[in-house]
């Protein structure tokens, strides 16, 4: 050590300085994100060039030149001042969605007969809403009238045949109606279906195990339309004569039966990811197998896996309409299927129809996907994802 080591002591502070700002503001946001660097400038201007060219062409052909009143394929034909369209592509065709729509919705229902499925889509929604909102009460009793009552009564009244009611054959269902109806009851039952699948798979005792492993295996190894084709065609095969099985029915449980070995999986992928000490923990108890599972390892298995279940039923949603293969009509099948009318043939009916039926599926599958998130943050305990 120095002998003459002498500490340096400031005797005065240095100048505050003022905090930095914290530009919030959209310009600030598009400097930081968009213009932060020349190449980021040129790239966020040719791209943002693309999706406004984009953005505006789209808006002026669904919107501004689009024909919303009329009848026939005279009205799409023409343009605004009555000429022949040269490209037929100035706008979309939207008085053939119009003139088509109770079509699309319910097929060829008979229209003195609206009244049922008008009725069954009010009971739907009225029982749907509350069972959606958390602090709504009697979940219990809102369950059962859902997932029991109603498809009982909605079964009553589209069918007909009974208290008086006029007799309406499957055949005639179709558009929006097929999609919901094999969807909802696609969702009921391929939930149950798929937990008790996937705790057979788990299961210790041997032939529950391989009886679920092959049904998982088997299914998932087909594609939906092979099973829908194998439910409509060959079951009726294995019947005696006379006894037919409907063939709205035959789509149900196929539809059914393909979701739930989905379901299986997405749920066993759950119950994997639980960790051993809940299973010792619920053990240490003295809990049967029975409470194990549905108050401990069941409750967390599916709140992991929301997402894949969403999923499942988002796709189940979607696969809907290739019930076509077996002479079925849901809603992209009643679209695809009004484009052999001659009096609406023209050159933008078939994408305003495909476009309408798009908007129909993402408008559900986002409001699936909403929903989702909705219930993944109220169930969140704090775990960072």
């Amino acid at each position: 050590m120095q002998e003459n080591y002498v500490p340096y002591v400031r005797e005065d502070f240095l100048e505050s300085k003022p905090a930095p700002t914290g530009n919030r503001s959209a310009a600030g946001w598009m400097r930081r994100n968009l213009f932060a660097t020349p190449f980021d400038s040129i790239v966020s201007v040719v791209f943002g060039v693309i999706v406004i060219w984009f953005v505006i062409s789209t808006f002026d052909w669904l919107f501004i030149n689009a024909v919303w009143m009329g009848g026939g394929r005279q009205v799409c034909a023409t343009d605004v001042q009555g000429g022949i369209r040269a490209d037929g592509w100035s706008g979309a065709c939207w008085a053939y969605v119009g003139d088509y729509f109770t079509q699309f919705m319910v097929g060829s229902y008979p229209r003195d007969l609206l009244w049922r499925p008008i009725l069954v889509a009010l009971l739907f929604v009225a029982l749907l809403v509350p069972m959606l909102i958390p602090s709504a009460p009697r979940k219990g009793l809102n369950a059962i009238l859902l997932l029991i009552v109603l498809p009982i009564v909605a079964y009553i009244l589209l069918l007909g045949g009974y208290f008086g009611m006029r007799h309406v054959e499957t055949s005639l269902w179709g558009g929006l109606m097929v999609t919901l109806l094999l969807s909802f009851v696609g969702i009921v039952v391929s939930l149950p279906a798929g937990v008790l699948l996937a705790l057979g798979r788990r299961s210790n005792m041997p032939i529950v195990k391989a009886a679920c492993v092959g049904f998982i295996e088997l299914v998932r190894g087909v594609p939906l339309i092979t099973v829908l084709f194998m439910a409509s065609v060959l079951l009726p095969l294995f019947l005696e004569p006379g006894n037919n099985i409907d063939k709205f029915v035959r789509a149900l449980v196929g539809v059914s039966i393909f979701a739930s070995a989905y379901m299986a999986e997405v749920i066993r992928g759950g119950l994997q990811a639980i960790p051993k000490g809940q299973y010792e923990g619920a053990d240490s108890l003295g809990l049967s197998y029975g409470q194990k599972m549905t108050f401990i390892i069941m409750p967390q298995a599916i709140k992991l896996v929301i997402p894949g279940i969403v999923n499942t039923f988002i796709g189940m949603f979607k696969d809907t309409s290739l019930v076509s293969i077996i002479n079925m009509y849901d809603l992209l099948g009643t679209v695809k299927a009004s484009f052999g009318d001659a009096s609406w043939q023209t050159p933008v009916t078939p994408l305003t129809g495909l476009i309408f039926a798009g908007f129909i599926y993402w408008l559900f599958c986002f409001g699936m996907s909403r929903y989702s998130a909705f219930v993944e943050r109220r169930l969140d305990t704090g775990h960072k994802r």
